[in-house]
């Protein structure tokens, strides 16, 4: 990516963030959008099954091994009550935890006004959260920069 590029969306990021106005994308961005940066803790097998899920439905993940994964999430400015065990950024977006890769291709496509989703805990039947059919109802949450919390997506159960 050039260096004009690069530039262009770390301003248009920032902007985004201060304003909570997310432009729309050049073709040339668009390309782009797929890239995913995941910081996750190495002793947590789950993430690894969320990875799995993201790269199976197109996206191309780089794994980053943090041992302070609250930093991560401190500096990214994710609600505490909205935490997971994986973070990830894509296209300037904050996705915390199990979010299902629909919600995040949802979320590229409307290029909401937030900061990014986040589904908070570590909900059983989400993507990664698979265990022996067990699916639990829950919610994928969005948050902006004024601290407003807002359901994105709901999941039922079974």
């Amino acid at each position: 990516m050039g260096y004009i590029l690069k530039n262009k969306i770390l301003i248009l990021g920032v902007v985004s963030v201060l304003s909570g106005f997310v432009p729309p994308l050049s073709a040339e961005e668009r390309v782009t959008a797929d890239e995913m940066t995941v910081y996750r803790s190495a002793s947590c097998s789950c993430c690894g099954k969320w990875l799995e899920h993201m790269q199976q439905n197109g996206f191309n993940v780089k794994s980053v091994m943090s041992d302070d994964m609250q930093s991560v999430k401190e500096k990214l400015g994710i609600p505490d009550k909205l935490a997971s065990c994986h973070t990830a950024r894509v296209n300037g977006y904050i996705v915390e935890g199990h979010v299902p890769a629909a919600d995040v291709k949802n979320l590229l496509q409307t290029r909401s006004a937030v900061i990014g989703i986040a589904a908070p805990n570590m909900p059983l039947g989400s993507p990664g959260m698979e265990v022996g059919g067990q699916k639990q109802a829950y919610k994928v949450m969005s948050f902006d920069a004024q601290g407003q919390i807002a359901v994105f997506a709901e999941h039922a159960g079974n």
